[in-house]
């Protein structure tokens, strides 16, 4: 199952400053970047796909732009040096998060549905079952880009803690949610699948410690 970026709905997630289209009945877009800087955030508001303005500590904000955060931190992890199954995994999953940041700027907008749910879960599972059982806790670590990806996954969460705060106040799609908590829960599956490659190890916290002399 394959899912390409949607071309027909707003992807100003990435920056309220740098938005760079809006979205208009009928799925048109209409550009507007056309300098870097607009001025028009400079008193602490910003404009949501719809054109309407809202202050940028509002959840709606705060809930795309932690999104745009677990993005970028998903790049720095490809960055790192991934094999190429997991940078394809990774790249599609930015595109579904800037698909996602859309729905979010948008209210009443639906990007992100079961179908892309589905899809997480089996590219978890798939990668689960090369991996041996967990006995202990795992500590982040392990390698650059598994210590990356182990931050990704707790960007992961903030960002579903946003979500979730934002659905308590408006209506929001229920994948909304349901697609971040899958995501951390694969984040972290790929932090273990990365401290192993190239015959790594994953960092176990020990609960039998010695005490602090």
């Amino acid at each position: 199952m394959e899912f390409q970026p949607r071309p027909d709905i707003c992807h100003n997630a990435g920056s309220p400053e740098y938005s760079i289209s809006v979205y208009a009945p009928g799925g048109k877009l209409g550009n507007r970047l056309t300098k870097i800087y607009t001025r028009t955030g400079d008193t602490g508001t910003t404009g949501l796909g719809d054109g309407t303005r809202v202050s940028k500590t509002s959840l709606r904000v705060t809930a795309y732009g932690t999104t745009d955060e677990l993005n970028s931190v998903i790049g720095m992890v490809i960055a790192t040096g991934t094999p190429e199954n997991i940078a394809s995994l990774l790249t599609e999953i930015q595109h579904h998060l800037f698909d996602l940041g859309g729905e979010l700027c948008i209210p009443g907008h639906v990007a992100i549905k079961e179908e892309h749910v589905t899809w997480l879960e089996h590219m978890l599972d798939t990668l689960n079952d090369e991996l041996p059982a967990l006995k202990d806790f795992i500590l982040p670590g392990g390698s650059p880009a598994a210590a990356t990806c182990h931050l990704a996954r707790t960007v992961c969460r903030r960002a579903e803690r946003c979500v979730i705060a934002l659905g308590e106040e408006e209506s929001l799609p229920p994948e909304s949610v349901t697609y971040l908590n899958r995501l951390s829960d694969l984040l972290f599956v790929v932090s273990r699948v990365l401290a192993r490659t190239d015959g790594g190890s994953e960092v176990l916290w020990q609960s039998n410690r010695p005490p602090l002399s």
